[in-house]
């Protein structure tokens, strides 16, 4: 049992005390700022494509926000998230609006929706305005003279500020059309560029969203170049700046006009890679290349299977579902007593006996030293097979934090490794009170690295170049082959072989690569999907959308034929095999199916347990008793096979089919 199985199921003996020192608390903040003007809600001209867009710049762009809102309320529920609209005829900011008072602070500025936790009652007024089609001439009406971006960029300011002061990742979305908005003013122009350094100072990241169209490509360096930092100061783990616009190869792709792209899967697609917050698993464990020397290195879970997991409890009692605060009391049965923490002792059963230890004696058996990697040999990578990579692998990256020039000595450490292929054995503590490990240090390889032997290292999905620290099996980890019937396996003929190139050529993924980024994960797509019905107050769905089902009729199409053929070539070997050997007894056999009720009964029932099984006497004497049920499933099943009677069902079928029988006698 691993250790995060330990944790789950609640084993307070394997219980241990996570170091949350190297753990980062993101909290994000991310509010959208959607242009509105004519360019903007004008819908592109038809197209005979079946993935061509039909919908405006500006109503993709809140679909777009509408669907990332759905899914942060499940996935992300202390998240913050808002809307703000600008280049509008009406203007609304935190109460303010044309008939409160005379000069607005921000003209031209409409906040949809503020920064805030979404909440299932502005999910639902984002949907109404998404699909009704009649708001465009009031919210959406564009205004008849420009707005000031510095005006805009000032409002974002103090929305964050008052909103989410204390929030490590805060970010703004811009998603215009308009690369030039003062191209005749250079007020307006160094105005928005220092409002621009004033959201960099205060830590906020603006990531831009340029929509290009099929007669104007966007050109960022006009006006937003001055506008777009490349990083944040304040946190520079923060997602960093990626433009919207997406590269295919050898064609530069312009959001929402290029086949078999739409504007909306564009925008969702950069949205969501960049609404993932990246986190180290830890930041403090040093690794030890000798004695006295040491560098500082950042470890991250690159791939781990994701599962429906509560985030906390939601208490329905009110009008308005709050969530719940937990706390544990831990109480004497016979008492009733709150019993407090230094009352209780771990114990140990020792030769019938239990040994208590207190809190300072169990720290110190589980104590195996601090927390380090530790590098006490190399050997040449071959020796490493992969079938010894049995649990998931760590992740290492250089940081200069804690010693300076850690980055030089990784990246010697990683040329020698790649050059001479070779891999470190090191002594792995994560944290404190962790169980040791041994563990392999190998080199991220490229994909046209030529090794021979297993090539360990190698990384087809283009994984980053550093070191990752593989988990080396224990005797007892490893399970034995099961025996071989031949010395050396059967080889298929060869004419078998030819008949299926075909069909793996047919049915071979683009570039020979499978991409897990195409498939989600369909349970905990439907786990999600019934929690935004629920707490949306939608109609619950009927079937869940599954993207890993085989599409059987391609299939069919490519090579349905090809594998007929196989089918038939396959019986033609398997019977020119049992010819030339017909006492291989190893082969397969189709038993046949038995005719008679008896004879499948007795097929189907299992191993008898030990001990005679009753008579009819005797299981009357515990009918008559009401004991039936304590007669064993074996027995139970042998009798009534005896009498001709069905097998199938539980112990409790079993038993109401016994008792009927001695009733109707």
């Amino acid at each position: 049992m691993n250790e995060e199985e330990s944790r789950r199921n609640g084993d307070e003996d394997e219980e241990e005390e996570v170091d949350e020192t190297g753990y980062k608390t993101v909290k994000d903040a991310l509010l959208f700022a959607i242009e509105i003007s004519d360019s903007m809600l004008t819908t592109p001209p038809p197209s005979s494509s079946k993935n061509a867009d039909t919908l405006s710049p500006a109503f993709a762009a809140l679909k777009c926000a509408y669907h990332l809102m759905q899914q942060r309320i499940i996935s992300d529920p202390k998240a913050m998230m808002g809307i703000l609209l600008y280049g509008t005829e009406a203007s609304k900011f935190y109460g303010e609006d044309e008939t409160t008072r005379g000069g607005l602070s921000y003209p031209h500025c409409y906040l949809l929706t503020d920064l805030d936790v979404p909440e299932a009652e502005d999910v639902k007024t984002l949907k109404r305005l998404v699909e009704d089609e009649s708001a465009e001439s009031d919210i959406l009406k564009p205004s008849k003279e420009p707005v000031s971006m510095a005006n805009v960029l000032f409002c974002a300011n103090q929305i964050f500020t008052t909103r989410a002061a204390n929030f490590s990742s805060r970010r703004l979305f811009i998603v215009t059309n308009n690369d030039n908005p003062h191209s005749t003013d250079k007020a307006l122009r160094s105005s928005a560029a220092v409002r621009a350094k004033d959201l960099y100072d205060l830590g906020v990241v603006i990531e831009l969203f340029a929509i290009s169209s099929a007669s104007h490509t966007f050109d960022t360096s006009v006006f937003y170049d001055d506008i777009i930092y490349r990083s944040s100061p304040v946190d520079p783990d923060a997602p960093a700046y990626n433009p919207s616009t997406l590269s295919v190869p050898d064609q530069e792709l312009k959001t929402g006009y290029v086949d078999g792209i739409t504007l909306l899967n564009s925008l969702l697609s950069s949205i969501s890679s960049k609404s993932t917050p990246r986190r180290t698993l830890f930041s403090s464990v040093p690794l030890e290349l000798a004695p006295g020397f040491r560098i500082s290195v950042k470890g991250y879970l690159l791939y781990k299977r994701q599962e429906p997991a509560r985030s906390c409890y939601v208490y329905l009692g009110t009008d308005r579902p709050q969530i719940a605060r937990g706390s544990t009391t831990q109480m004497a049965d016979d008492t009733a007593r709150t019993v407090e923490k230094f009352e209780i002792r771990k114990a140990y059963t020792f030769g019938g006996e239990q040994i208590s230890f207190s809190p300072d004696e169990i720290k110190t058996l589980r104590n195996f030293g601090e927390p380090v990697i530790r590098i006490i040999g190399f050997k040449p990578v071959e020796m490493l097979p992969s079938w010894a990579n049995i649990k998931q692998s760590t992740f290492l990256y250089p940081s200069d934090d804690d010693y300076v020039g850690s980055t030089r000595v990784f990246s010697a450490l990683y040329s020698k490794l790649l050059k001479s292929k070779l891999m470190g054995l090191v002594w792995f503590i994560a944290r404190r009170n962790a169980a040791p490990v041994m563990a392999a240090l190998i080199p991220t390889l490229a994909s046209d690295e030529n090794l021979s032997g297993p090539q360990s290292g190698v990384s087809p999905t283009g994984c980053p170049q550093g070191l990752h620290l593989v988990p080396l099996p224990f005797a007892d980890d490893i399970r034995q082959n099961p025996p071989m019937a031949h010395e050396t396996p059967l080889r298929a003929p060869d004419s078998l072989i030819d008949a299926m190139r075909p069909i793996i050529g047919q049915l071979t993924l683009p570039k020979g690569m499978y991409d897990p980024e195409r498939y989600p994960n369909p349970a905990l797509q439907w786990h999600y999907r019934i929690l935004q019905a629920l707490a949306l107050d939608e109609d619950l769905p009927e079937k869940p959308e599954d993207k890993t089902i085989p599409k059987y009729r391609q299939i069919d199409k490519r090579v349905g034929n090809e594998v007929t053929d196989w089918g038939k070539e396959l019986e033609r070997a398997y019977r020119e095999h049992k010819i030339s050997n017909p006492n291989d007894t190893t082969m397969p056999v189709k038993r046949e199916r038995p005719a008679a009720h008896g004879d499948a009964a007795a097929s189907k029932r299992p191993k008898a347990e030990p001990g005679v099984m009753p008579d009819d006497a005797e299981i009357r004497k515990l009918w008559e008793k009401g004991q039936v049920s304590k007669m064993t499933v074996p027995h139970l099943k042998d009798w009534l096979g005896a009498k001709k009677l069905p097998l199938t069902g539980k112990k409790a079928d079993l038993v109401e089919r016994v008792e009927e029988w001695f009733e109707s006698r």
